[in-house]
């Protein structure tokens, strides 16, 4: 039996094996050779072994944007004079005086001498990388050699978080194995720690799917080592996750009869989820979460919204009832939408935001818990989060179905299927800023679409010289010159329109970002279905990482799969 197939293990148990290494820890820190210096107030200064390691960070930051924030700079210096001797905290006291210019064109230099590596020492360096990998990322789990995903842990550095985070420049503490808890089966061979140290804890817990775990210093949040999206595990997780998404389908019609209903409850709280399930329904829009103040950036998802966040337009741009949107959401990102919703939807946004301030909360009744337990209720396993993993798959699937015409060669396929994936990236708002390759890039293209232009036009003459010959002798062997002629310029016409079919491609996704949606909202199945349907090789939709990781659905699903 294919190894997504194996035998199902009672509830909560995730697995009755598991063997590795543990973590493998970042090299310790080489301090800079003695001619390369710090300065405060113009004179070289001499720092102690951990206050150099920090200065170290910020000076190969210094051309980032973030080192010219003060709210980095402020937190950074902070950190770091916690870490200084008493001495060094007497002078340093005002980071203006600091001069960290030799230590960052030091490391600049090391990355440049680095690239200009021979090929041979490169070669060298890649395999110690790979000799490190073989032994530190692969566990056994029931019996399977799997990889692992992140199996190093986090070098320590300076904080940076999206957007405005207020905890920004703040450091990053070394992992020590002090910190790291075990996680392994209790008759495995359990990982030594590296000398001279201890682990933390070492835990014998199959109910839960990772290897090791430490508490980071900044957010005092969790992080653990988990399996690569390749192995049997995460396989398995995720094709539950589409197959949720697709019972959702059969039941939707129901839902979206429901709230609607509910748009003319008498309960306040219901109508503020109504329309709540409407925005995430309609819009993709995240339920967001409730959030400490201060200790992350203001960002926010569909139920914790604010006034501030919406305006109403009973009419705008020959539309009526536009809601205008402009928020910051997961990782900062800028929400800006004009939708034209329904009439009963705008007139209970009026209601909602009556009376109040802009800071106040537009469903003030309404947190995610309450959402996600009522939409438990209506099916199990449902959550504001799959629909947003329903419409991108869905949106996908009718989108491949309108524009991929039989007729196109791969290329003309290729931009339909990009197209299609371009819809739900915008549903999704899945931006990126456009890249900073992205007009030489462009300019190189162009440079070879008007050579290509140039081929045509000769080929074009060309063709029409050898007619003439032929109207003239007409001989055989003029007249297989004509053939000739004309094949190559069909072949130059063919790869002109590739050229600018990518030369569209490329605009289009200038400031889109597909990878998100591709990654994890959308069924792979739908794509490998296309792929199969069509005769596109599928390594023209999924790299290698991506194909590993759809390695379930690439066996699964046929051309006729149905999302």
């Amino acid at each position: 039996c294919s190894r997504w197939e194996e035998e199902k293990k009672e509830d909560g148990v995730k697995w009755t094996q598991l063997e590795h290494r543990g973590p493998y820890f970042v090299p310790l820190y080489e301090p800079l050779p003695e001619d390369v210096q710090f300065y405060y107030d113009g004179k070289p200064l001499k720092l102690s072994l951990a206050t150099e390691e920090i200065a170290t960070f910020y000076a190969k930051m210094l051309d980032h944007e973030y080192t010219t924030k003060e709210i980095f700079q402020n937190n950074f210096f902070h950190d770091w004079r916690k870490e200084m001797t008493s001495e060094e905290q007497e002078i340093i006291k005002d980071l203006d005086k600091c001069d960290f210019r030799e230590i960052h064109k030091y490391f600049v230099d090391k990355n440049e001498a680095r690239k200009a590596l021979p090929k041979e020492e490169k070669q060298k360096l890649k395999e110690e990388a790979d000799k490190i990998q073989e032994e530190y990322g692969y566990c056994i789990m029931d019996g399977h050699r799997e990889k692992i995903g992140n199996f190093k842990t986090e070098p320590p550095g300076l904080f940076r978080g999206r957007g405005e985070h207020p905890k920004m420049g703040m450091l990053k503490k070394r992992i020590m194995p002090e910190d790291v808890v075990i996680n392994c089966s209790r008759d495995s061979k359990i990982p030594e720690p590296p000398e001279g140290h201890k682990w933390k804890e070492v835990r014998f817990d199959n109910t839960v799917t990772w290897l090791a775990s430490w508490t980071e210093n900044i957010q005092n949040t969790l992080k653990y080592i988990m399996l690569n999206p390749s192995s049997k595990l995460k396989g398995e997780k995720d094709w539950q996750k589409y197959e949720v998404a697709r019972r959702l389908k059969d039941v939707v019609h129901k839902i979206r009869a429901q709230y609607r209903a509910d748009w003319k409850s008498r309960e306040m709280k219901k109508r503020q989820r109504a329309v709540a399930l409407y925005f995430i329904d309609k819009l993709a829009l995240r339920a967001g979460n409730e959030k400490e103040e201060g200790e992350t950036a203001d960002t926010v998802g569909c139920c914790s919204l604010r006034v501030e966040h919406i305006r109403l337009h009973p009419q705008l741009d020959g539309q009526e009832h536009v809601v205008e949107f402009d928020f910051l959401g997961k990782d900062s990102i800028r929400y800006y939408n004009k939708v034209s919703v329904e009439k009963p939807v705008f007139k209970n946004l009026q209601v909602f935001m009556k009376n109040k301030d802009p800071t106040d909360d537009l469903f003030d009744r309404l947190t995610t818990t309450f959402l996600n337990k009522h939409l438990q209720h209506l099916m199990d396993g449902l959550t504001a989060k799959v629909f947003r993993t329903y419409n991108a798959s869905i949106t996908l699937q009718e989108q491949l179905k309108a524009l991929t015409n039989p007729e196109d060669n791969v290329g003309g396929k290729l931009l339909s299927y990009n197209r299609a994936n371009r819809a739900v990236a915008i549903l999704c708002n899945h931006q990126r800023s456009t890249p900073k390759t992205f007009a030489k890039s462009m300019q190189i293209l162009q440079e070879k679409i008007d050579a290509k232009k140039k081929q045509v036009e000769e080929a074009q003459e060309e063709v029409k010289k050898a007619e003439e010959e032929f109207e003239n002798t007409k001989d055989a062997k003029a007249e297989a010159k004509v053939e000739k002629k004309k094949k190559l310029l069909k072949r130059l016409e063919e790869q002109l329109a590739r050229l600018n079919v990518q030369a569209t491609d490329k605009e289009e996704n200038k400031q889109i970002a597909l990878g998100t949606s591709k990654l994890n909202y959308l069924d792979p199945r739908i794509s490998v279905a296309w792929c199969k349907k069509f005769g596109i090789p599928i390594e023209k939709i999924y790299n290698k990482t991506q194909r590993e990781k759809f390695a379930w659905a690439i066996d699964m699903a046929g051309e006729d799969f149905e999302f």
